[in-house]
């Protein structure tokens, strides 16, 4: 089942099955990101402000941070991911996961919120609902 892109309420409620992501969250992205469902993972994290930018010069290697894209968006998907950990427990066991490996607490989320966006465009592609992981 493709959806029209017209059909924001079948996309709002496509949207809405995956753990985290609320109304306003989902009218957010349909909002703010309308090419959600239309593009590749790496341009909808991108577009979302959530792809890793490298710091590199020479032969020096910083770390990557996020950057770019549209702030709303990453906002709205920081907050879905804040949401996701607490509620769904296949994005707990991730986050402390990455917790237990020492990444800090603020680039656990955006990994999280960076899953949800990718999750949400192929959704919203494959007209497919969230399902839910053992």
């Amino acid at each position: 089942m493709i959806l029209e892109a017209h059909d924001g309420a079948a996309r709002q409620a496509l949207l809405q099955t995956v753990p985290g992501i609320g109304p306003a969250i989902s009218l957010t992205l349909l909002a703010d990101l309308p090419e959600l469902g239309g593009l590749d993972r790496k341009a909808v994290a991108s577009l979302a402000g959530l792809a890793p930018h490298p710091n590199q010069s020479g032969t020096r290697n910083g770390p990557a941070h996020i950057g770019g894209g549209r702030p709303c968006v990453r906002a709205a998907l920081y907050m879905a991911a804040v949401s996701a950990v607490r509620s769904d427990q296949g994005f707990k066991r991730e986050y402390l996961t990455m917790r237990a490996a020492g990444k800090p607490a603020k680039l656990a989320l955006v990994a999280i919120a960076r899953k949800l966006v990718v999750a949400a465009n192929s959704m919203l592609k494959a007209g497919q609902p969230w399902l839910k992981q053992p």
